[in-house]
């Protein structure tokens, strides 16, 4: 299928009230507004193709954007790639739900992760503790360095105050993602909720989250979820 046909697809599937709400997110035109479930039948007609999913990325549509992340082959691309669709990130559902979530499934995604982390580019840093997050949520345990999730956790309180809220909001998630998905390093990661306590997070000018990250984990250690993996990463 061509691009523009795929484009044209996607256009029919346009929701205003979903445009409204990508829109009062931060997403700019162009954007159709589809939902996720509305693009699932596109998505299995399509299948798995980097090259067209490099093709939608690059159209700068937000629905083609989201598109493109369900039908990359993460395995494929290089960091050199990866560099290139976090630098194409306008906001942050782009990179925290689109780059970071395909990143997640790729081999290197601990090695460019890390990287990203280390950047003064907030959708960039932020994209970083989102891997991680979504790593944790699939992966393993034996997989991951425990000696490196705890130098993370561990420089959490350390440079929280210093960063700006999109990185603030990822650091909180990737925290408690360890807490829960990666139980070797539990009380650890409870030790530093305890340190931040309860915070506000500017989001934007108008946008203040208000998180308490001990509270959050021992509810859902109250749940029964501790150890929890999800089967997928993508939707």
């Amino acid at each position: 299928m061509e691009i523009n046909e795929i484009l044209k697809q996607l256009s029919t599937l346009s929701n205003e009230r979903t445009k409204k709400h990508y829109m009062s997110n931060g997403a700019k035109e162009p954007v159709f507004g589809c939902t996720i479930s509305s693009m699932k039948p596109l998505f299995k007609q399509l299948k798995f193709n980097q090259k067209l999913a490099e093709q939608l990325y690059a159209t700068g549509n937000y629905d083609a954007m989201y598109l493109a992340g369900m039908i990359a082959e993460p395995k494929k691309m290089t960091m050199q790639d990866f560099d290139r669709w976090i630098d194409q990130a306008y906001f942050y559902m782009i990179s925290d739900f689109i780059v970071s979530v395909t990143l997640a499934e790729a081999d290197i995604g601990e090695r460019v992760a890390g990287k990203w982390i280390e950047s003064e580019v907030e959708l960039t840093a932020s994209a970083g503790w989102k891997t991680y997050e979504w790593m944790l949520g699939t992966r393993k345990n034996e997989t991951f360095d425990q000696t490196r999730l705890k130098e993370l956790i561990e420089i959490i309180p350390v440079r929280f105050d210093s960063q700006p809220g999109r990185v603030q909001s990822s650091m909180i998630d990737f925290l408690q993602a360890v807490s829960i998905s990666y139980p070797p390093l539990h009380e650890e990661a409870i030790k530093v909720a305890q340190i931040l306590g309860r915070r506000e997070i500017r989001l934007s000018e108008s946008k203040v989250w208000v998180v308490d990250p001990l509270k959050d984990i021992l509810s859902e250690v109250n749940k029964g979820r501790l150890g929890f993996k999800r089967k997928h990463v993508r939707c």
